[in-house]
């Protein structure tokens, strides 16, 4: 499937908490957002999937589907282009995908860029938190007359920022690399939310937590979704088996006396469902309050297999 060419230049980026990015220069990106929804999953199997962005159709690894393609080969190789690791990381059919471009998955528009590392600047497993996190904000400011506050923690490209934007919620994005907040900020204007009252903060997330328990900021709904290793603005050290204990603790200190609930999610194959599900119970067990947790997954029509990209647990205080 073809896709338009983009003659915008790319900003480099180093090594952020997660991987290199190649930052698109903004705002003039090819608009692809006429499709009813700008994601689906085509098909997986073999340790990869298909998916679709826009009018661009991409090929690239995925270790979870051990299953067999549905699809027949054919009609793999009318991919846009292809992402693979073998002898290194390397697209072909790269020069086929414009610089950027914007697609639109359930009312958050998100500009989208190839990078070296094969991602390109959203998690579509995430939708469905997306959704969830916009729902409750918007119940939030019926119920308490006031928009809920939230941070959002390793916030790459701010899909959970923007969601909660979209629902009046006064939202302070955290992510230690420059270049994806820059990112996340032009995300914001594309969605007409950057006159909302979000906070752009880069900043090692440990850190910054620190200050603000000092200030005794206080946040009704907390979303994190920590690499399994990472880097923070000043080389600091993240391990997400080391450190993710001690971040809840940290987090619990900042909820609010009017809590919504929290949101922990990852990528990290050891930390099961029920993993994060113990760990958040041991840390905001309060009366009253629910756990939901269970697997992210990439979805597409109905007769496509979902492939499961990682775990996550709400804890809900109300």
């Amino acid at each position: 499937m073809p896709c338009g060419r983009s003659s915008l230049p790319v900003l480099s980026l180093p090594q952020n908490n997660r991987c290199a990015f190649r930052p698109p220069l903004f705002l003039r990106s090819i608009d692809t957002t006429s499709h009813n929804n700008g994601y689906a999953l085509l098909d997986s199997g073999g340790f990869q999937k298909l998916e679709r962005f826009g009018s661009c159709v991409l090929a690239r690894p995925c270790a979870q589907a051990v299953w067999r393609k549905q699809l027949p080969d054919v009609e793999w190789r009318k991919a846009t282009a292809t992402f693979h690791r073998d002898g290194g990381n390397q697209w072909k059919g790269r020069d086929k995908l414009p610089e950027t471009w914007v697609i639109e998955v359930d009312g958050i528009k998100f500009q989208l860029s190839s990078t070296d590392f094969g991602h390109l600047g959203i998690f579509a497993e995430q939708r469905d938190q997306w959704q969830r996190i916009r729902s409750l904000c918007e119940t939030y400011q019926e119920k308490h007359q006031r928009p809920a506050r939230v941070i959002n923690l390793f916030a790459y490209s701010g899909g959970s920022t923007l969601a909660a934007a979209h629902a009046g919620a006064e939202v302070c994005h955290v992510d230690a690399s420059k270049g994806m907040v820059a990112w996340a900020r032009n995300n914001a204007a594309i969605n007409r939310l950057e006159e909302k009252p979000i906070r752009w903060i880069v900043d090692d997330v440990n850190k910054f937590l620190e200050r603000e328990i000092r200030r005794e900021r206080a946040y009704d709904l907390i979303i994190l979704d920590p690499p399994s290793y990472g880097r923070g603005a000043k080389g600091e050290i993240f391990k997400i088996e080391n450190d993710l204990p001690v971040l809840l603790k940290s987090i619990q200190k900042l909820m609010s006396d009017q809590p919504l609930g929290v949101l922990l999610s990852c990528h990290t194959p050891e930390l099961t469902p029920i993993s994060l599900h113990h760990l958040m119970r041991q840390e905001f067990d309060h009366p009253g309050a629910t756990f939901q947790h269970g697997e992210m997954l990439l979805r597409g029509g109905q007769d496509v297999l979902p492939v499961p990209s990682g775990s996550y647990c709400w804890w809900l205080a109300e």
